[in-house]
C-alpha cells in the first residue's frame, strides 16, 4: 500500500491555537536515550492483562510496554479494546487478570502487611496522579466556568493552592488559545473549544502520561483541526508519554513513534507508522486500512 500526503490541516498559522508558552523540553523525536547496559524501565507495562464482562472478553492476555516519552497510537476496529486500555490506566475499570505497571509500580496491586493485595482507593489515587486523560465527549462540569474546570483537580488534590492553580490554569488556557474564555461556561463554547479546555484540564496536574480517547470523533469536521493542532504542539514541545486512540489515520501516522493495531483484544501488529501504514504484514491490518481508504480517509 502506498502512502498519500499527510494530514493537511496541521499547517502552522498564527490564528490557530498553539503552545506558545511551552518550554522546549524535547524534540519531535522520542526524548529517550537508551543504554544497552542499563535498560530503561517502561513507564507503562501490561503483563498478560485480561478484561472480561461475564463471558465476553475485551482484552485477552495483553502484553506490551511503552517507553518514557514515547507517542503511541492505538488503532483498529471499534470494539477491539483500545479505549478499555485507556480506562484501565485511568483506573476507571479494573483488570480481570494480569497486572499493569506504571514506572515499575503495580497499578492494580499493592503490598500491605507483607502481602500482595488488590489496590486500595488510596493507592489508585496516588498512581492516577501521574496520568491525565482527555475524553471523547469532553466531560466538563457544566455548572463551572472554564477556569473552574481547569483549577478544580489541582485544588481538590492539594497539589496547588487556589492562587497557584489559577495561575497554572491561565498558563494552560494561553497554550490552548482560550484565555478569553476563562469566565465562560461550557454551554457557550464550541465543541473544539470544549475539547481544548478538556486538554488544559488534563494537563493541570502536570501528568507524566497523557491519554487521548477519540478526542475528535464528537467534533464537527471543521473543528477537528484546532484540536489536532494543540496535540501536535504537545507532542513536539513536551516529553510526556502519550497514548492516542483514534480513527484519524493520517494524524496517527504523523503523531506516533509506534502504532499498535488491535483486533478482538489482541495486538495484531506493532511497529513504526511507515511500516504499519505502508507495508503491514498482516492481512487483517491491510483489510482494515483498505476500508479506511474506501471511506475517504488518507493514510
Amino acid at each position: 500500500m502506498t502512502s498519500s500526503s499527510s494530514y493537511s490541516g496541521l499547517e502552522e498559522a498564527s490564528s490557530k491555537p498553539h503552545l506558545c508558552g511551552a518550554a522546549k523540553r524535547g524534540s519531535a523525536a522520542v526524548p529517550h536515550h537508551s543504554n544497552p547496559d542499563r535498560p530503561e524501565t517502561p513507564i507503562i507495562e501490561f503483563r498478560e492483562v485480561g478484561k472480561s464482562y461475564g463471558t465476553f472478553t475485551i482484552l485477552d492476555k495483553l502484553s506490551f510496554s511503552v517507553r518514557p516519552g514515547e507517542h503511541l497510537a492505538l488503532i483498529g476496529p471499534s470494539g477491539s479494546g483500545k479505549t478499555t486500555i485507556l480506562r484501565l490506566l485511568m483506573t476507571l475499570e479494573t483488570v480481570t487478570a494480569g497486572e499493569i505497571l506504571i514506572d515499575g509500580r503495580s497499578l492494580n496491586r499493592e503490598e500491605r502487611s507483607g502481602k500482595i493485595v488488590q489496590a486500595s482507593e488510596a493507592h489508585l489515587r496516588r498512581m492516577r496522579a501521574e496520568i491525565g486523560m482527555v475524553f471523547q465527549h469532553f466531560n466538563l462540569f457544566p455548572h463551572k466556568t472554564v477556569l473552574e474546570n481547569v483549577t478544580l483537580a489541582p485544588v481538590l488534590t492539594s497539589r496547588l493552592s487556589k492562587e497557584e492553580a489559577k495561575n497554572r490554569a491561565f498558563e494552560l488556557l494561553d497554550k490552548v488559545g482560550l484565555t478569553n474564555k476563562a469566565d465562560e461556561y461550557p454551554a457557550r463554547l464550541s465543541g473544539g473549544q470544549k475539547q481544548r479546555v478538556a486538554i488544559a484540564r488534563a494537563l493541570a496536574l502536570q501528568p507524566k502520561i497523557l491519554l487521548l480517547d477519540e478526542i475528535t470523533s464528537a467534533l464537527d469536521p471543521e473543528l477537528v483541526e484546532e484540536v489536532l493542532s494543540v496535540i501536535t504542539d504537545l507532542r513536539n514541545e513536551t516529553n510526556m508519554t502519550m497514548l492516542l486512540v483514534t480513527h484519524e489515520m493520517s494524524f496517527a501516522k504523523d503523531f506516533a513513534d509506534r502504532v499498535l493495531f488491535f483486533e478482538q483484544g489482541k495486538i495484531i501488529e506493532d511497529g513504526p507508522p511507515a511500516k504499519i501504514f505502508q507495508e503491514p504484514d498482516h492481512e487483517r491490518t491491510r483489510s482494515f486500512l483498505r476500508k479506511v481508504i474506501a471511506a475517504g480517509q488518507r493514510v
